[in-house]
């Protein structure tokens, strides 16, 4: 189960998880009898009420998920659900169920971050950039036992410095064109030119500058998961490493260094 529930907005880049999954749909179209390790991917977020384009994104995950419910072969290899209205009971139910933690943010934009702290104490793997907290679980559980993909943060702004044109990435990389390009020609019968159109002109959060390497993480995580003595090493670290987040530790170090209590 590889799982992405944060509140939905551009900076966390739920659209970059949908570009992979439309990239895997693609390739089990063109390869039904592929060796894939099969793989669920589930959201659960709220967006703002009048927050256009991540309703917009909402919708497309929908889309995709019917679209491939359609396809008996390939829904046996890969599946997506969006679960609605998310909230603290729905996440007592996803959080000890899920073994991939999706925390990809454009590095530099995440202030902490907290539901993937809960999650690594489940047992779950954190997939993401080196922002936020991921930063503090991969020094806790050791960045072996993280997957990390994507930009750091100075190579984020040595990108913009210079001027990033995401038309280039579309024009040059045939899977990211594909991905798009299935936006705008429909999915499930539904267009989502809006979101294709920020993507291939705007993209503020850089989606298609890490796609790449999200893309090789994703894959490099899948071979992982084969060998289930190696992931239940890394996940067992994971939750081992968990307790530098708990809230003793943090209360006891904010008396001693800022309240001064001690």
């Amino acid at each position: 189960f590889d799982v992405q529930v944060k509140r939905l907005h551009e900076y966390k880049r739920q659209h970059l998880n949908v570009m992979n999954i439309l990239a895997d749909y693609s390739y089990l179209l063109a390869n039904p009898d592929a060796d894939f390790v099969p793989k669920t991917y589930i959201f659960a977020a709220k967006a703002a009420p009048g927050y256009y384009l991540a309703k917009q994104i909402i919708k497309l995950i929908w889309a995709i998920s019917e679209e491939i419910k359609k396809n008996p072969k390939i829904s046996k290899k890969l599946s997506v659900y969006f679960l609605e209205n998310y909230c603290v009971t729905l996440s007592e139910l996803l959080m000890p169920a899920s073994e991939i933690s999706e925390q990809i943010s454009l590095a530099g934009t995440e202030a902490s971050g907290t539901g993937n702290m809960k999650l690594m104490l489940n047992g779950a793997i954190t997939l993401g950039t080196l922002d936020g907290a991921n930063i503090e679980i991969g020094q806790s559980a050791g960045f072996d036992n993280i997957f990390i993909f994507g930009m750091k943060t100075e190579e984020v702004n040595n990108l913009k410095a210079r001027g990033y044109n995401p038309q280039d990435y579309y024009n040059n990389n045939p899977v990211i064109k594909d991905c798009i390009d299935r936006m705008y020609s429909g999915i499930n019968g539904c267009q989502f030119n809006d979101v294709a159109n920020s993507l291939r002109n705007l993209d503020p959060y850089m989606v298609l500058a890490d796609f790449d390497s999200y893309r090789r993480m994703q894959k490099f995580s899948s071979e992982i998961y084969k060998d289930s003595e190696k992931w239940a090493k890394m996940s067992l670290h994971n939750i081992a490493g968990a307790g530098i987040f708990s809230a003793d530790r943090a209360v006891n170090e904010y008396a001693e260094n800022i309240w001064h209590l001690r």
